[in-house]
């Protein structure tokens, strides 16, 4: 940024806006940015209206907000190319694009981009729409510490933002971007249990949120490890040991092993 510039936030466009890119622009207009300071490139009018009313932001036609200071990529992995290739005429020398395509490195988000663009790789996850996200980012072709400290500026309002090398970004996706699905898996097989086991579904749906919500909040304040946390609510011979063991013998943390391995093998084709 120009000393002209330092005054004021850089400008924020914002392409594609799908659920991922919604929590984006959400955490972006919560981490201090202005709806006059970010704009979005949408398809559909009708989307670009519900943005609108939710946000205050402006949808603008894609030359538009390429020309932005910072663009978030939030398009699906398989339209990325065709809309970088649109973007790249309109791309100025200076700007940082921050991609946010799974799977997607930043060596193939920079080639068709004007030299002299900084491009960072992040992976948030959905609940960034509540600010309660963690997002993964990995600094690519071009972008020095200050790009990569302007990108986790703009990603704060989405939750924790942890930096780590782009070797690991395939991982922290299998990990934290597929990971609430896994989380909303086990919850909704929990709740499911409650009922057969005689509770009404909404009672075992209050007592399963709950005890999901308090358990992460009790590992996020102690710091401590989950299998410290784990030990202290089994007493030997109790009913948490007899659970944990038919969970052990039917191979749930196998299970969870094989998805974040798929998940990440699948990050990798999609980048490919």
């Amino acid at each position: 940024m120009s000393s002209t510039d330092e005054d004021r936030r850089p400008r924020v466009a914002v392409l594609g806006v799908g659920t991922m890119g919604e929590a984006v622009l959400a955490g972006v207009l919560r981490s201090g940015w202005t709806a006059d300071d970010v704009v979005v490139v949408v398809r559909r009018e009708e989307r670009a209206r519900e943005l609108d009313e939710r946000y205050g932001v402006r949808a603008v036609p894609l030359p538009e907000g390429a020309a932005a200071d910072v663009l978030v990529v939030a398009v699906k992995p398989q339209q990325l190319d065709d809309v970088l290739a649109e973007a790249a005429a309109h791309v100025r020398a200076g700007a940082l694009l921050v991609s946010v395509a799974a799977g997607v490195p930043t060596a193939r988000l920079a080639a068709p981009l004007p030299h002299g663009v900084a491009v960072v790789r992040a992976m948030p996850n959905t609940p960034a729409l509540v600010g309660r996200g963690v997002t993964a980012l990995s600094a690519g072709p071009g972008a020095e510490q200050a790009q990569v400290a302007l990108a986790a500026e703009l990603l704060a309002g989405t939750g924790d933002v942890v930096v780590v090398p782009e070797a690991q970004q395939d991982a922290a996706t299998a990990v934290s971007g597929s990971g609430p699905a896994y989380v909303l898996h086990l919850l909704e097989a929990l709740v499911e249990a409650g009922v057969h086991a005689g509770l009404p579904r909404a009672t075992s749906s209050r007592l399963a949120t709950g005890t999901l919500a308090g358990t992460a909040a009790l590992l996020e304040e102690t710091g401590e490890h989950p299998a410290l946390l784990r030990e202290r609510v089994t007493s030997p011979g109790g009913t948490t040991a007899a659970g944990l063991r038919q969970l052990d013998e039917r191979g749930v943390r196998a299970a969870v092993l094989a998805a974040v391995e798929a998940a990440r093998e699948r990050a990798r084709e999609l980048g490919a």
